[in-house]
């Protein structure tokens, strides 16, 4: 994982002990190495009711004209949010490689 210093791109190892970070969401960071699982969509079973992006605590669920939506592997931390509260079983999550 990459974080966003003010002198450029630190590794989480670079980090002294409690490090702080600016807070607020995963917008300005790459947090996809923070995953275990990961969440797949099937298309077929989306009634594109947009539960998954309401409940999303980061911006990782984008939705589209029409109210489709996919998901933005570099924002999510693999969660499992989007799995829990999707009413049609559309969101799955699997082992990250």
């Amino acid at each position: 994982m990459w974080l966003r210093g003010g002198e450029g791109w630190l590794s989480w190892r670079e980090l002294g002990e409690a490090a702080v970070v600016k807070g607020g969401t995963s917008v300005a960071y790459d947090t996809r190495g923070w995953r275990v699982s990961r969440p797949v969509l099937d298309e077929a079973k989306c009634t594109n009711c947009l539960l998954c992006w309401i409940y999303c605590p980061e911006p990782a669920i984008l939705r589209h004209e029409g109210s489709k939506v996919t998901i933005d592997y570099a924002h999510c931390k693999g969660c499992g949010i989007c799995e829990v509260e999707c009413p049609t079983k559309a969101i799955t999550m699997v082992k990250e490689k």
